[in-house]
């Protein structure tokens, strides 16, 4: 408990220097009051939208408070670090703020639009590798080599203590939050954010929110011990990291009161709600928290979800779109086989009006069915009102002798 203390003092004096140093340069995030994830929950929610931060995300704090907090000569001679998403438009901001040379290694498989945005804000680039660990290799080379400060994305104190800020402007704005939900990746933002809280409050709870198929921290907390996982596999590419940091770990073990797992279909129904409900845009990771609301042993409790990011490309949200209307069963796709005979598109026409099924798409098609001179395969696209809906609709045709396959 002495050390918990002490840790607790040590790491909250750094919060406090790094919410002077972001003053002016930080985008102001206020909490958003949310009347539907609140339903959806049965608690009081509100949205902290760090996808309104400068940069799109809450990197750049920790990020700068890194970079602010080195000596001259550092800085003179440059910072470095390895990413291919937020974090690298985090340093190459902070390092533009500040005058000082930032060199960013990325994959090469890195989508061009975020390695020409992270150029745009003045860092010289490197692509090597085709994927994190290749970059972060040849980072650590051209940190020896030229001197550079690696300016880590998640296990540093001044970064932790750069996302702490957040945590402070939480307590300052809803001063009786209950509940806050943090996403998960590396560790460093819910470190930050659970010892600021913490030290404010320590009734309340902090809960990380990890996918289903990235949970090193989750494992690591019930093990007692930093877990490497084999691998990693999520729509949350932000988070999809095999081991959380030593330091990270430490701050979660002492200031963490759970974490809980959401399926990629949990990801994709919050982002749908988000975006249609509160006209708000999340990358996949960035809507964690709010998947895992309706995990949480609460009701009617004052509860904040940190919506960590926004930086998406418009091919995604497309695709998250259409896998959350599908997930709530707001759109259903099935296939009937159909006798080639008149009428029959007509009867399945007939039932979809009566249950109120709008039409999106249909594809009456002869030839995908190797009968085709006695069956025609019909796929149907239907905007529905959620699985109940659906559940009707498919019941109705099948007591009609028509055999349904869901597609999605």
């Amino acid at each position: 408990m002495w050390r918990k203390s002490i840790m607790n003092q040590e790491i909250f004096g750094k919060i406090e220097k790094a919410q002077d140093r972001l003053k002016g340069i930080i985008a102001p995030t206020p909490l958003v009051y949310s009347d539907v994830f609140s339903r959806e929950c049965k608690n009081e929610v509100f949205i902290k939208p760090e996808n309104f931060q400068k940069t799109g995300a809450f990197k750049i704090r920790g990020a700068y408070n890194k970079i602010a907090s080195l000596t001259e000569e550092q800085r003179q001679k440059g910072v470095i670090c390895s990413s291919a998403g937020n974090h690298a438009q985090g340093v190459a901001f902070a390092a533009k703020e500040l005058g000082c040379k930032a060199t960013i290694v990325m994959p090469i498989t890195t989508p061009l639009i975020k390695v020409n945005a992270t150029r745009n804000l003045g860092a010289a680039i490197v692509l090597h590798g085709d994927c994190y660990d290749d970059a972060y290799a040849k980072a650590c080379e051209l940190q020896s080599e030229y001197d550079y400060t690696f300016v880590h994305p998640f296990n540093d104190d001044d970064v932790i203590a750069g996302q702490g800020t957040i945590g402070m402007e939480i307590m300052a704005e809803l001063p009786d939050a209950e509940y806050v939900l943090v996403p998960v990746g590396g560790g460093g933002l819910i470190s930050g954010i659970a010892a600021a809280i913490k030290h404010i409050n320590p009734n309340v709870k902090i809960i990380g929110v990890e996918p289903d198929g990235a949970m090193a921290m989750k494992q690591s907390l019930e093990s007692r011990e930093r877990i490497k996982l084999s691998s990693v596999h999520t729509i949350a590419d932000g988070v999809a990291v095999k081991e959380v940091g030593d330091k990270c770990f430490d701050y979660s073990k002492a200031y963490v009161d759970g974490v809980i797992s959401v399926s990629d279909y949990d990801i994709m129904e919050a982002f749908l709600l988000l975006i249609e409900k509160h006209k708000m845009v999340s990358e996949n990771a960035g809507a964690l928290a709010l998947a895992g609301l309706k995990k949480i042993p609460a009701v009617g409790r004052k509860v904040v979800c940190l919506v960590s990011g926004g930086n998406i490309d418009v091919v995604t949200v497309s695709s998250m779109i259409n896998k959350g209307l599908s997930s709530r069963g707001r759109i259903f796709c099935f296939s009937v086989e159909l006798p080639d005979i008149p009428g029959q598109l007509l009867a399945i026409s007939k039932v979809l009006t009566e249950l109120n099924a709008n039409v999106i798409k249909l594809d009456h098609n002869q030839f995908m069915n190797l009968d085709r001179f006695m069956h025609v395969q019909l796929q149907v696209t239907v905007e529905t009102n959620g699985h109940d809906h659906i559940n009707q609709i498919t019941s109705k045709l099948e007591s009609i002798g028509y055999t349904v396959t869901r597609v999605y």
